[in-house]
């Protein structure tokens, strides 16, 4: 193996030993393309092995030819014995990769005349290197294959991860991986991420919680009853007509949200500001409320915030809710006017 290129030359190329090489390749890339792509051919590991050792043989400037006895690629391969020597010489000429050229006596060797013209009678290489683009083409296609498989494979394992953050008992989760413990191919991956994102938006739609729970309060405040909680948890999917809420409004019912500011927020750019900085330690993602931003707009990106933190643990979730008023199915029906004022009525009765 001291060498890494060999002279393929045109048609006929072991009959006139002196003719100049059509082109160079490197053989031992022709050899790993062959090994990637060997279950393609039906090719074991015992074939590759003895292919390399036969390879091994050839030297530059001599064809494609071994002539090596069989004894000698038998003690090259590591001790195989003869007869799957033979097996797998059949093999690859099966499959048109070697070419027998046997001279009378099956005796490997090459004969040379007074003008320079030669015989070679061996086994023959040259098919197989005349099928280089072709092995060369199934092998990339092989490895592009296993990298995407392993791509939508880490995909669907991320997205698993995420439903059992927010729902650790979902069935879907253990079929899921049960799955994946299988050799999937890559449609049957797609096909498994497909039913994966189908189950991450049903978290757009998540239940609401069995029972209401107190309302957190600022010193100062009155302990709020919780009579119209599920009243008012139904207004975010309320839609009413919409109308203009002024910033002052939106600070004074949200007292909650307006507690955390250091400032005085004085108009959308404040509230905006301030809704960005709430969102992550809400457990909404910077990049889910950016989203929001572009698709609902500022304003009710930042009013969701507002509210959802003045509802406190009447919402389970606040990043699958986030996500279902603003990106989910329930983002044509989230009103933050309507419930504004909902709360602001709530707040003066129990003033």
């Amino acid at each position: 193996m001291a060498f890494t290129k060999l002279s393929i030359e045109a048609a006929g190329a072991d009959a006139s030993c002196g003719s100049t090489p059509a082109s160079e390749i490197d053989i031992w890339t022709i050899f790993r393309a062959l090994r990637d792509a060997r279950s393609v051919f039906g090719l074991r590991p015992g074939h590759i092995q003895t292919l390399q050792a036969m390879l091994s043989f050839l030297k530059p400037g001599h064809g494609e030819t071994v002539f090596a006895s069989n004894n000698s690629i038998c003690q090259r391969v590591g001790g195989i014995d003869e007869r799957t020597l033979r097996r797998h010489i059949n093999r690859f000429v099966e499959l048109g990769f070697i070419k027998r050229n046997d001279s009378s006596n099956r005796k490997r060797y090459r004969v040379r005349s007074s003008g320079g013209e030669c015989i070679s009678y061996g086994l023959s290489l040259a098919p197989l290197l005349q099928r280089a683009s072709e092995l060369i083409t199934i092998a990339q296609e092989m490895e592009n294959n296993r990298r995407d498989r392993i791509f939508v494979r880490k995909q669907i394992l991320t997205k698993l991860a995420h439903l059992e953050e927010h729902d650790p008992n979902n069935t879907f989760i253990n079929h899921a991986r049960k799955t994946l413990r299988r050799k999937l191919s890559l449609p049957e991956y797609r096909a498994l991420l497909s039913d994966t994102d189908a189950e991450c938006q049903s978290l757009s739609t998540p239940d609401d919680p069995p029972e209401t729970m107190q309302l957190p309060a600022n010193d100062g405040q009155s302990v709020r009853h919780q009579s119209k909680s599920d009243e008012e948890k139904k207004d975010l999917d309320s839609n009413v007509g919409k109308e203009e809420l002024k910033p002052e409004l939106l600070t004074s019912v949200c007292d909650q949200a307006t507690a955390f500011a250091t400032e005085k927020l004085r108009d959308w750019v404040d509230i905006e500001a301030h809704a960005r900085n709430l969102a992550p330690m809400m457990g909404i993602h910077p990049e889910t409320f950016a989203k929001a931003k572009k698709i609902v707009g500022t304003q009710k990106a930042s009013c969701a915030i507002f509210i959802m933190l003045q509802l406190g643990q009447r919402i389970r979730d606040f990043g699958a809710y986030f996500h279902s008023i603003t990106l989910g199915q329930r983002q044509t029906q989230f009103d933050p006017v309507s419930l504004i004022k909902r709360l602001s009525k709530t707040n003066k009765s129990l003033a």
